[in-house]
């Protein structure tokens, strides 16, 4: 299994940043890719963004320009950089992490718990 930590949440007014951080451990081979996907009430999940092993990096239009997302492979670790935070903002943020635990074994997709992020003045 694949432990997912997130860590940075918080309340901010609009315009202000925030910077949430992920941690994955457990039983780890390799990591694809790692992300972070937001859910607001009433809402689907939608993916933020990810970066995969390699470097490249995938945002939703909405945060293109504002959020930043960056990646450690020796740590297993992820970070998402958001600035210039608006009211539709405001969800609970998930960290996701697509990893195999042996070398020829499929990749598999893990969540964290979810870190709250309200943007609010």
């Amino acid at each position: 299994q694949v432990q997912l930590v997130e860590s940075g949440g918080g309340l901010v007014q609009p315009g202000g940043s925030l910077r949430l951080s992920c941690a994955a451990s457990g039983s780890i081979f390799s990591i694809y890719a790692m992300g972070w996907y937001r859910q607001a009430p009433g809402k689907e999940r939608e993916l933020v963004a990810t970066i995969t092993s390699g470097g490249n990096t995938n945002y939703a239009d909405s945060v293109k320009g504002r959020f930043t997302i960056s990646r450690d492979n020796a740590k297993n670790t992820v970070d998402l950089q958001m600035n210039s935070l608006k009211p539709e903002d405001t969800a609970v943020y998930f960290c996701n992490c697509i990893a195999r635990h042996y070398s020829g074994s499929k990749y598999n997709s893990y969540w964290g718990q979810g870190t709250q992020v309200t943007v609010s003045s």
